[in-house]
């Protein structure tokens, strides 16, 4: 039985949760180059965000919920009152950036207010953990930076036509979609992708079915494109764009929900409930926060960051959501709007940035250096009292 004073310490959490969800929906910018592209207006961005990004948040995010949950402190569980403080911590500090225009990390916040309420419950850190988690930050703003960089030099070649540019980013990105992991396809495994359910129906070794059916799906998506093209170069480009930010929209739903409803799942062990219930409650937050908050941080990337063109910002999105997908896979918190940052600026760069704000790229980096620690010393520093009292 749950008693009256479990009862409202889980209704707290749950309010707490939801702004922690409500907040990263409204960090979320996915759709920040296709604005900048001129191709589709602020408000359209904000509702396909939170469209798609609930739909990965029930599909593809149990793992990085299962990491926040369980993953980032070892020997002790998060206690209500820990998830509280750590929740309400993240979600504060994320919701001074949304409202001040400047795009703090999420990841940084929330895995900061954890591991801060952990330390302090007498927890022990979890190395491997971090050790995964500190690359592909670190990687990040290099990995997704540099092969936006290289797409966007790639597609202003004279000697290189939309005809054949679209048509190959159409395929590469058939690749990526190819190995992303949905949950539904493996529950009891934390999701396979759909080369590998594919795969294994084919009288082939592992390794070389695997192949076959991402080269497969890469030339089908790839063909479509091809097909588009040839009556229309302009419609072929935009649905271009419009896909890959509904995969990478998509994507932040699969990476980010975890944030906001992982330090939540430790208190729903007494009601026995499945994993789904939790992420569709983080989804309808983050969709929420999308419509209602996103605008603003919207705008900040596609104003103020670059200005991209609808090659460029096809440049951005597709790295994008390849290192969303890879946090996916290995349930790593990652922060979406240093994936988008990360991307428009080596896209911005393939034209000499020129129009990149190097000022406020290197106060929103400090701003995110900030968020991490700033949420670490406030949840470890709240819950010491908490306990002391």
């Amino acid at each position: 039985m749950v008693g009256v004073e479990q009862i409202a310490v889980l209704s707290v959490g749950a309010v707490a949760s939801f702004f922690m969800a409500w907040t990263v929906g409204a960090g979320w910018t996915p759709y920040a180059p296709s604005v900048g592209a001129r191709t589709m207006t602020i408000m359209r961005a904000a509702f396909f965000t939170g469209l798609f990004g609930i739909a990965g948040a029930v599909l593809q995010g149990a793992n990085v919920t299962e990491a926040m949950a369980a993953g980032l402190i070892e020997g002790v569980s998060i206690s209500p009152i820990g998830a509280v403080i750590a929740l309400t911590v993240a979600a504060g500090l994320v919701a001074i950036g949304v409202f001040a225009g400047y795009p703090l990390a999420t990841a940084f916040t929330a895995t900061g207010a954890v591991i801060g309420v952990g330390l302090a419950l007498g927890g022990q850190p979890a190395y491997a953990k971090y050790q995964q988690i500190l690359l592909l930050w670190v990687l990040t703003p290099f990995l997704c930076g540099g092969t936006a960089y290289g797409l966007a030099r790639l597609i202003r070649r004279d000697d290189v036509p939309d005809e054949y540019t679209i048509p190959l980013f159409g395929g590469l990105v058939g690749l990526i979609l190819a190995n992303s992991p949905f949950t539904m396809l493996a529950p009891e495994q934390g999701g396979a992708s759909v080369a590998a359910v594919l795969s294994e129906e084919l009288p082939l070794s592992p390794l070389l079915g695997l192949a076959v059916v991402t080269l497969l799906v890469g030339l089908v998506l790839g063909g479509i494109l091809l097909l588009e093209v040839r009556s229309s170069v302009r419609r072929g480009q935009r649905h271009l764009l419009f896909g890959i930010g509904a995969l990478v929209s998509f994507s932040a739903g699969g990476s980010q929900v975890g944030l906001a409803v992982g330090p939540l799942v430790p208190m729903l062990t007494p009601l026995e409930l499945p994993i789904l219930v939790v992420l569709v409650f983080g989804g309808l937050g983050v969709m929420f926060g999308a419509w209602m908050g996103a605008p603003r941080m919207i705008k900040a990337l596609a104003r103020d960051f670059s200005s991209l063109g609808p090659r460029r910002a096809t440049a951005a999105l597709i790295p994008a959501f390849a290192i969303a997908q890879t946090a996916v896979l290995f349930g790593i918190p990652v922060s979406f709007n240093e994936i988008i940052v990360s991307a428009v600026i080596g896209s911005g760069y393939a034209v000499g940035g020129e129009k990149t704000s190097t000022g406020k790229i290197l106060y929103t980096v400090f701003g995110w250096v900030v968020s991490l620690l700033l949420s670490f010393v406030l949840a470890f520093g709240l819950l010491t009292v908490v306990e002391m009292l």
